[in-house]
């Protein structure tokens, strides 16, 4: 598909109350970009009307995160997204809305009992996990976002030069990724070595790997990999393969925020490591978003080896999550396109982020 420029609009990102002057552009999705930088990629059939006032345009997405929405008020750009937006209709231009939303979950439950009879849910949950509707899978991840806040005690790290410093390299990872949804990262003090995705969007950066890094380039890497299990949606195979028949009760009724999916949810998020081909694939991933970005990947195996040796990566280390392993090491070395491009962040930025936790 060709990419087609089109006019200007305002957005927010729905963590910050701050309008930001955006251009948008036609290409695979309907993309949000900011001084030439891609900050956000919205799905056309994801894409939603809100209430708007006046003339103005108001749009939101579906998987984008609470409060993230576009205002434009030119009539031009508003008849062209409206073109690409097919889905893009008011309750009263679309009663049957609500059928073809039930008629989508019909055969994504379908699909997913029709693979427990077949092979049973671990061995199926890569046929699973890609018929979870967006909606369901942002509700499991705001599930396992609050488990995880009660396993990790520790709080959020907010310091505002380190908050700036991470949202840089947020946008930079995510405008060279091209996210089928937009991410949010979050650092957390916790002597943990470690990152995890979770479902819908959520990544965590703890503290305790910033301690043990040595460069931003290592740090970049553990995120770009961990973008790339979101891409991959290897967060849900994971819950599918875990939960078994409990997580399969809870998709087919959509009954995805209580009973049996909080307990397989509550077992699993920091239970399972991915598997070598979810590894692999995930580190793939981030050879190529570093590589767009004039960055080396070797940087991410040679924290991952320094972690090793530090503690011997256990069992809640990163190396449990994500085991590190010869070919692991051997692929990112051969991936590694070195630095054809400055660092993302200054040396003022990479302290700020080392400091986020204050």
């Amino acid at each position: 598909m060709t990419r087609e420029a089109t006019g200007s609009a305002s957005f927010f990102d729905g963590y910050v109350e701050r309008r930001r002057a955006v251009t948008l552009i036609f290409g695979p999705a309907l993309e949000i970009v900011e001084n030439g930088v891609l900050v956000a990629a919205w799905p056309y059939a994801e894409v939603r009307r809100l209430p708007p006032p006046g003339g103005l345009m108001r749009l939101a997405a579906l998987g984008a995160p609470k409060g993230a929405r576009l205002e434009i008020d030119d009539p031009q750009t508003q008849a062209d997204i409206a073109r690409h937006c097919l889905l893009l209709l008011g309750e009263k231009d679309a009663p049957n809305l609500e059928g073809r939303k039930r008629l989508v979950y019909g055969l994504a439950a379908s699909v997913i009992f029709g693979a427990f009879l077949w092979g049973g849910v671990p061995r199926m949950a890569g046929l699973i996990a890609p018929a979870i509707p967006v909606d369901w899978e942002k509700k499991l991840g705001e599930s396992a976002d609050e488990e995880a806040r009660k396993t990790f005690s520790g709080k959020s790290c907010n310091a505002p030069k380190g908050v700036e410093a991470l949202q840089k390299v947020s946008r930079r990872l995510q405008g060279a990724a091209h996210l089928r949804l937009p991410a949010t990262i979050e650092v957390v003090a916790a002597t943990t070595p470690n990152a995890f995705a979770l479902p819908g969007g959520k990544v965590y950066l703890l503290s305790g790997l910033l301690d043990k890094a040595r460069s931003q380039d290592e740090v970049i890497g553990v995120l770009a990999h961990e973008l790339g299990h979101l891409e991959h949606r290897d967060h849900l195979r994971r819950l599918v393969e875990t939960g078994g028949a409990a997580m399969l009760v809870s998709l087919v009724f959509g009954d995805v925020t209580g009973g049996s999916a909080m307990v397989v949810i509550g077992n699993s998020v920091f239970t399972a490591a991915y598997s070598r081909d979810n590894e692999a694939q995930a580190d793939a991933f981030a050879a190529r978003t570093l590589g767009a970005l004039g960055r080396p990947a070797k940087p991410m195996g040679e924290l991952l080896v320094r972690i090793t040796g530090a503690d011997g990566g256990g069992p809640s280390s990163i190396l449990h999550d994500h085991p590190l392993s010869a070919d692991r090491l051997e692929a990112l070395k051969a991936a590694d396109k070195g630095e054809t491009a400055p660092p993302l962040l200054s040396e003022e930025e990479w302290d700020a982020l080392k400091g986020i936790c204050g």
